[in-house]
C-alpha cells in the first residue's frame, strides 16, 4: 500500500532531503503490485543493502524513505546477465521493507483477534461481575479495530487505545488467577509458565507504550523529527505486543484444547487439626 503517498512527494536518505516521487501507477504483471518511480540527486549513494519506506505522518504526507545502504557496497544495478529479471523496466530495483507505523497497524488486528478469542473463553468461566469486566475487552477492542481503520491523523487515538488494550489485558490475566481463589482451587502446574510468561510480556508492552508516548510528546512538528525519535520506540511496541499475542494465544489455545478445567489444579484442602477426645 502506497497510502499518502502522491507525485511530489518528499524522498530522503538517511532523513536527508535528497529527492521526489515522480510516477506512481500499477505493475502491469500483478496488479496486486504498485510501482513507485522516484529520482534522486547523482550524488546520493544508492548502494546494494538500500532499501525503501514508505513512512506515514501525523503532522502531513507521506514520504519514502532510503537507508541502510553499507560503506564500501557497489552501487545498485541492473546485473549484466539476465537483467530483464532483475530490472524489468531497465532500472534498478530498490527493495522495500514495512514502516514502523505501517507494521503497527497490521499487527494490532491480530492482537485484537486473539484478545477477542481470550475474552470470549474467560466469559464462561467467570461470574457475572467478572463477565461484566471482560466484556469491557472486547468493546474496547473493537474501538481500537475503528480507529485503526482511519489511519492518517486518528493514529495518534490508536496507540491512546492500544495502551488500554494492554492494561485490560493486564486485568484478564489477574483474574484468571483470582478464579482459582473464587473456587477454592489452584493454577495448574502446567499452565503457571504460560500465565508468568504473559504477566511479563503485558509488562513489557506498558513500558514500551510509555516510552513511546513520551517520545512523540517531546517530538518537534514535522516529520524527519517524527521518524528519527519514535520509529526504534514504535519496533519496540510492535515486537512486545507480537509476543504478548503469542501469550495471549497460548492461554486460549490451553482452554480451547482441554476445556476450563484444565487451568486449574487440584482444589485446596482444609489444614486438618486433631480434636480433642471428650
Amino acid at each position: 500500500a502506497v497510502d499518502g503517498l502522491s507525485a511530489g512527494s518528499q524522498v530522503t536518505f538517511s532523513g536527508v532531503p535528497s529527492g521526489q516521487v515522480k510516477e506512481i501507477s500499477f505493475w502491469k504483471p500483478d496488479p496486486s503490485l504498485v510501482r513507485v518511480r522516484i529520482s534522486v540527486k547523482d550524488a546520493v549513494p544508492i548502494l546494494e543493502g538500500t532499501t525503501a519506506t514508505i513512512q506515514g505522518s501525523f503532522t502531513g504526507p507521506s514520504s519514502v524513505q532510503l537507508d541502510g545502504a553499507v560503506k564500501g557496497a557497489p552501487a545498485i544495478a541492473c546485473p549484466a546477465q539476465n537483467p530483464e529479471a532483475a530490472c524489468p523496466l531497465g532500472v534498478p530495483v530498490i527493495p522495500t521493507k514495512a514502516g514502523g507505523l505501517g507494521a503497527l497497524l497490521s499487527s494490532a488486528p491480530k492482537l485484537l483477534e486473539r484478545l477477542s478469542t481470550l475474552t470470549e473463553r474467560l466469559t464462561d468461566m467467570l461470574g457475572d461481575k467478572n463477565q461484566a469486566s471482560i466484556a469491557g475487552i472486547l468493546a474496547n477492542t473493537n474501538r481500537l479495530t475503528d480507529a485503526l481503520a482511519d489511519r492518517g491523523p486518528e493514529i495518534a487515538a490508536t496507540l491512546a487505545e492500544t495502551r488500554i488494550a494492554i492494561q485490560k489485558a493486564g486485568i484478564a490475566a489477574e483474574q484468571i488467577g483470582d478464579l482459582a481463589e473464587t473456587t477454592n482451587g489452584v493454577l495448574a502446574d502446567n499452565i503457571k509458565p504460560t500465565i508468568a510468561n504473559l504477566n511479563k510480556t503485558i509488562e513489557s508492552a506498558k513500558k514500551s507504550m510509555e516510552t513511546l508516548d513520551a517520545t512523540i510528546g517531546d517530538a518537534r512538528p514535522g516529520i524527519q523529527a517524527f521518524s528519527k525519535k519514535t520509529i526504534p520506540e514504535v519496533g519496540q511496541l510492535i515486537q512486545d505486543l507480537r509476543i504478548m499475542s503469542q501469550s495471549l494465544a497460548s492461554v486460549a489455545e490451553k482452554i480451547d484444547q482441554d476445556g476450563a478445567g484444565s487451568i486449574l489444579g487440584s482444589p485446596k484442602l482444609p489444614d486438618y487439626k486433631p480434636g480433642k477426645k471428650k
